[in-house]
């Protein structure tokens, strides 16, 4: 009796919360949130079970806008390497008063795994980090059962994001990658024009950015500086090799190390090429091969061309895609007026088919026929996808219908395989050969010693 009438902790219910999740993660499809009126909740505030106990690891830098973006629910744990990044998020100007709270009143952690360990209650983790952690912290939260939201890239390497996409699929766990744009209109829009005609058969598509805007293509520091007494160097090196911390690493400019970034590919890509992947069906490419400006051991380099083909798939024909960043730009289409801009000042993407033109911005934003002439004389068809309520939103509304969310790992592996082929394709840039890629395999079929980068070796103590 004791037990029954304990008190609920915040966001919990008597009714085992537990099972209310699993039951909706594990439903095929429709609304499995209690109703209203059973638990009885007002229309002004929400019904305990209709509350997620969410864990933040990573509040920094994009994880400031992850932990804010499901501040909706309840969040009772965060977690974070740099004990600055933790302060940072609490002291910040932009929170609002009863989320301050909630953030106050949420148990802190450095290292994700005591993180997992303790928080018995917690049922779905978001995971914003350096891109080497993602695979391992999105894995041990999986093999909890907990819903899972990781910022894009996926993984840090292909082996990473097919094993994760297998993991969430026999979990029946509600997942969803940080690729924000895919939940834009724009995205929305260029599917469905495409499918509707617009440009006719698109066999030819260009996607390019300004990045990187972090240093690449040098060797790293030779200094040994000691280490911030707030920060958990160990932990923040999770499975990459061991090296001494440094400034030029954490935070942020991490991302041009080939141990813990995937590069300008990497960090843009996921948004980028996510248009061209999602209108135009794509899954593995049949092929892929790089040029590159000179590289180092420890840096990616500073600019990059690489170009995939496609074979034909679902009513659709053979595709080429290239991929330009660094400052290189594919070259000005014709029928583009004098004096317009490409994309917008970060990038873009160009769709080229058989009767015209799309190209959009970084996110999938603003997608125009061109010319503009023909934007002016198209009729629009109907719109049939789903609007998104938000990136964030949609994961957390998924969790709760037990649905699948746009970019869940089913989709967003594949995408993170597909873009981070150039990646390797850019390390053998200089065997001046194009690459073929079995993508059911997982294998180069012409140079199987390529296949030594689709994953690297953990340091000991790690493993997914």
């Amino acid at each position: 009796m004791d037990e029954i009438k304990k008190t609920p902790e915040p966001g919990q219910s008597l009714w085992s919360r537990r099972k209310f999740i699993g039951a909706a993660s594990a439903a095929a499809a429709g609304m499995m949130v209690v109703p209203r009126h059973v638990v009885g909740a007002t229309q002004k505030k929400k019904a305990p079970s209709d509350t997620l106990n969410i864990a933040c690891i990573g509040v920094g830098g994009m994880g400031f806008s992850d932990t804010r973006g499901v501040r909706s629910e309840n969040i009772v744990a965060l977690c974070d390497v740099d004990d600055e990044m933790m302060a940072d998020l609490l002291r910040s100007e932009r929170l609002e008063p009863g989320e301050k709270a909630m953030y106050e009143k949420a148990a802190k952690y450095r290292d994700f795994r005591r993180l997992l360990e303790k928080e018995k209650g917690v049922d779905a983790v978001t995971v914003t980090t350096p891109d080497h952690t993602h695979a391992v912290i999105a894995m041990a939260a999986i093999k909890l059962g907990k819903h899972v939201y990781v910022q894009k890239p996926l993984t840090h390497t292909i082996k990473e994001a097919r094993l994760l996409a297998q993991a969430a699929k026999e979990a029946r766990v509600t997942t969803q990658m940080g690729n924000q744009g895919h939940a834009g209109e724009g995205a929305r829009l260029i599917c469905e024009w495409i499918w509707d005609g617009a440009i006719g058969d698109v066999r030819e598509v260009h996607c390019w950015t300004n990045r990187p805007i972090w240093p690449q293509g040098i060797d790293a520091p030779k200094e040994i500086p000691s280490v911030p007494s707030t920060v958990d160097w160990d932990v923040w090196l999770g499975p990459a090799p061991f090296r001494p911390y440094h400034p030029a690493y954490h935070p942020f400019k991490w991302r041009g190390l080939w141990d813990f970034g995937t590069g300008a590919l990497g960090d843009m890509g996921a948004h980028i090429f996510d248009q061209p992947f999602w209108a135009l069906k794509l899954k593995s490419p049949v092929s892929v091969q790089a040029s590159s400006t000179p590289f180092t051991k420890d840096y990616y380099p500073w600019a990059e061309v690489v170009t995939y083909e496609f074979a034909a798939r679902e009513g659709m024909g053979p595709l080429t895609l290239t991929w330009w960043d660094g400052g290189l730009m594919p070259p000005r289409p014709p029928e583009l007026e004098p004096g317009r801009m490409m994309g917008d000042e970060g990038g873009g993407v160009l769709f080229r088919g058989d009767k015209g033109l799309i190209m959009c911005s970084v996110y999938g934003e603003n997608p125009r026929l061109i010319p503009e002439s023909r934007m002016q004389e198209y009729k629009r068809p109907e719109k049939t996808i789903p609007r998104s309520p938000g990136i964030r939103e949609e994961w957390i509304e998924a969790i709760k219908k037990g649905a699948k969310s746009t970019t869940d790992f089913a989709y967003s592996g594949p995408l993170t395989e597909a873009m981070l082929l150039a990646n390797v394709a850019v390390r053998l840039k200089d065997r001046n050969m194009k690459l073929l890629w079995d993508g059911e395999k997982m294998g180069f079929t012409n140079l199987p010693e390529a296949d030594e980068f689709l994953h690297f070796e953990y340091r000991p103590g790690w493993s997914l």
